[in-house]
């Protein structure tokens, strides 16, 4: 969660209340056929997005031994009160990504796929 400069309002007074009120905002809108996922720093935001009602918990920028430990920590802290998917993202690479690989982790996401392609430049001119 990545708590934004604002004014603090009297209803949202923590980071907790905030993850809280834009789950249940999420999910005023979408409705229960919508999946809510909250990206997170860290094993305490995860918590708090959990205990907020998130469907899918994206674990970003973790290291790869940081993110096995932080994902096993999560489901067995979970387990058995609450059904929870953990994505890992952030920093991930057709070279590296072995290195996140684990049975905690429920989705596996990168961009560099898409943003490490290069573009090609073309123009189409018609002649008249």
């Amino acid at each position: 969660m990545r708590p934004h400069a604002r004014p603090r309002t009297p209803d949202l007074t923590t980071k907790k209340d905030i993850a809280r009120s834009a789950v249940k905002a999420a999910r005023a809108v979408g409705g229960f056929a919508v999946q809510i996922e909250v990206e997170v720093q860290s094993e305490a935001e995860a918590d708090e997005a959990i205990e907020a009602g998130a469907d899918i918990v994206m674990l970003d920028n973790f290291t790869g031994d940081g993110l096995k430990v932080a994902a096993k920590s999560i489901k067995q802290r979970w387990a058995g009160k609450r059904e929870v998917l953990l994505e890992c993202s952030g920093g991930l690479t057709e070279e590296n990504v072995g290195a996140f690989l684990n049975n905690d982790i429920d989705i596996v996401s990168t961009s560099s796929i898409h943003q490490s392609v290069q573009h090609v430049d073309f123009s189409l001119k018609i002649d008249k």
